[in-house]
């Protein structure tokens, strides 16, 4: 594993909350940083923040709205030319309390939260894979509910609450599936719950904050360049504790339903040996 000023990390939803804090202090640390936000504004004054931090040519800006697909995708397309990646940071996510649906049809937490780190996985995997030992790492949450895949964009039982878990536990579920299928390829993929109810825009004026965002960017940062937590893969992390996610995390016929479901919404193939 490379020293931290060696590595080029993409990290997305860097332009607010626990994103912009884990920015700021990946390129304190000399990182070379894809960020990623929706917003050109912000991401230019997230631009002029960090320059006084390090070295101005160490730092790119993606603008991409999750809410379309078709972002995602070129997304894609942008950051696989780069010459190494050496992690995956999905941190871009939203909560809502109604149900929604993007222009794609999908339920919208799902994509944001959870459809749009698979089609990034799935089309970086090659480059990660080029670029080992590499991570990807999914900001996730202690709040999960297992998937109705009956159901699974809550059509019939519109819930927001549902719609943020599922999406979080499936962000588990696809860490583990993504550390399977590269096993022996030098990727490794955890999920990490950071905190509870950080003083975030998902948070403020819904919940009562209990942690800071310099805690959660911590224990997020931890899973991100820890060499100790360069092996391994697949774990489910409750802030820095090395815990077990809901169950449907480790039903293997779940979480082949997920990946069927995740190709059928994406049109992007699982990658590695776990592909139908």
């Amino acid at each position: 594993m490379l020293p931290i000023d060696q590595q080029t990390i993409l990290l997305t939803g860097a332009t607010d909350g626990l994103g912009r804090a884990l920015a700021h202090e990946l390129a304190a640390q000399g990182a070379t940083l894809v960020l990623h936000g929706r917003s050109k504004e912000k991401g230019e004054a997230l631009l002029a923040e960090l320059r006084p931090l390090t070295d101005p040519d160490r730092l790119s800006y993606v603008l991409a709205d999750f809410a379309r697909m078709s972002d995602v995708h070129r997304m894609v397309e942008q950051v696989a030319g780069l010459k190494r990646l050496d992690a995956l940071v999905n941190n871009a996510g939203v909560g809502l309390l109604h149900r929604e649906e993007s222009e794609d049809g999908h339920e919208l937490t799902f994509q944001v939260n959870y459809l749009a780190g698979y089609v990034l996985a799935a089309g970086l995997a090659p480059l990660l894979v080029r670029s080992g030992p590499s991570r990807i790492v999914n900001v996730t949450s202690f709040g999960q509910a297992p998937i109705d895949f009956d159901d699974p964009m809550l059509v019939r039982s519109p819930d927001g609450i549902q719609a943020y878990c599922q999406s979080k536990l499936a962000q588990v579920m696809h860490a583990i599936d993504l550390t399977e299928a590269l096993r022996g390829q030098g990727v490794t993929a955890d999920a990490v719950h950071p905190a509870p109810y950080m003083p975030t825009n998902m948070v403020r004026g819904r919940f009562a904050p209990q942690a800071t965002i310099a805690q959660g960017m911590s224990n997020v940062l931890r899973v991100v360049v820890d060499p100790e937590l360069a092996t391994g893969g697949g774990r489910f992390f409750n802030q820095r504790s090395d815990e077990r996610a809901n169950w449907q995390a480790y039903d293997a016929g779940a979480r082949a339903q997920l990946r069927e479901l995740s190709e059928r919404l994406t049109g992007v193939p699982f990658p590695g040996s776990l592909a139908n």
